[in-house]
């Protein structure tokens, strides 16, 4: 009667599929303290995901088994992300007597006009934000809808590698949750304005967070292949070899200055385009702090670089500062990932919601 002997609910896993790599985190929790249980990366078949589209199932089912058996993993449910580009966002007004099955009839009927694509191609979820500062008989809904193939293909690939789906997320609200651990890091109140750039394989994402909201995000296409793709030019590799010597040195005395350096100063050309998109699109022209996340954030002296160019406060992300590890983790590899984990830590935390 009062759930003290109904069964926890199992942790979710979260899996983050990128351009580039599945990536899979699982967290539990005591008291307000976060451990890493399990964790693996696993790097995806050239092109199996462009742009965040999933064009090869198989080839991402591969790589969540192999992040399965990697990590040892124990939960059979997991909580996966389509990006923002994907989705459509839109807070309406809803009566507030009306329970939840209520407002899901009422906004299946009334979609269409918020949503611009044929319904039957849509997956459409909402939620309850709170009163309506207009009339407190109304209450803010926040309407999402995505196209079905994108939520469709990853279900798939996750149910092919023997797990089920539990969530489908948006990658900007798995963002957002995770920068609450990211939060105690910096002196912020409910007026600081927070610059989260992801600079991933392909693409990087400012996210903006206000009092830790999200207020704006945007997409561009920009990440760390251009990178591995100029060194396999440059030193006549493969694309896997270029990729593996970027990880692990061992190229030519000329790459930091020849190749490294100019690749950093693209990055931070970047985040300055990135951010002068956003003061010219809101009532901002200035960030409080520049949080450097992704794969290409985990460079050395790169958020350096970028706050002696922009003269913003900048850190590289790491959402398991303050968490404990279990014990078979390898604690210096999830060091090294922490920045390119944040969507996956705000994926796993869905396990508290």
């Amino acid at each position: 009667m009062f759930g003290l002997f109904e069964k926890k609910t199992q942790n979710l896993l979260g899996l983050d599929i990128s351009s580039s790599s599945v990536k899979l985190l699982e967290l539990s929790r005591s008291g307000g303290r976060y451990r890493v249980e399990s964790y693996a990366v696993c790097s995806l078949p050239p092109n199996a995901v462009v742009e965040k589209n999933i064009n090869d199932v198989e080839g991402v089912a591969e790589a969540i088994s192999k992040v399965l058996t990697q990590s040892k993993a124990k939960s059979k449910l997991a909580a996966v992300a389509v990006s923002g580009s994907a989705v459509i966002t839109k807070t309406i007004e809803m009566e507030a007597a009306l329970n939840e099955d209520q407002m899901e009839s009422q906004i299946a009927v009334e979609a269409d006009q918020y949503i611009p694509y044929p319904l039957d191609e849509v997956a459409i979820d909402f939620e309850v934000q709170g009163e309506s500062e207009r009339d407190p008989e109304l209450v803010d809904v926040l309407l999402a809808a995505c196209r079905k193939e994108n939520v469709d293909l990853r279900v798939e690939a996750i149910e092919l590698a023997g797990i089920a789906a539990k969530v489908v997320d948006v990658e900007a609200y798995a963002m957002e949750r995770a920068f609450e651990l990211i939060q105690d890091q910096l002196e912020c109140d409910e007026d600081t304005v927070i610059a989260v750039v992801d600079v991933g394989a392909t693409m990087t994402t400012l996210s903006v967070l206000v009092g830790g909201v999200t207020v704006y995000t945007r997409e561009q296409l920009f990440g760390g292949k251009q990178l591995t793709e100029e060194i396999q030019r440059r030193f006549g590799l493969t694309y896997e070899e270029a990729g593996l010597a970027k990880k692990q040195g061992g190229l030519p005395e000329d790459y930091e200055s020849e190749v490294l350096q100019p690749f950093k100063e693209a990055v931070v050309q970047q985040v300055t385009r990135s951010l002068q998109f956003f003061f010219s699109s809101s009532q901002f022209n200035v960030v409080d702090y520049v949080v450097m996340a992704g794969g290409v954030a985990a460079m050395p002296d790169l958020a350096d670089l970028v706050e002696d160019k922009l003269g913003m406060p900048t850190i590289t992300a790491n959402p398991f500062a303050n968490m404990s590890v279990a014990s078979r983790i390898n604690a210096v590899a999830l060091g090294n990932d922490a920045p390119a984990m944040m969507i996956a830590c705000g994926l796993a935390m869905r396990s508290f919601d």
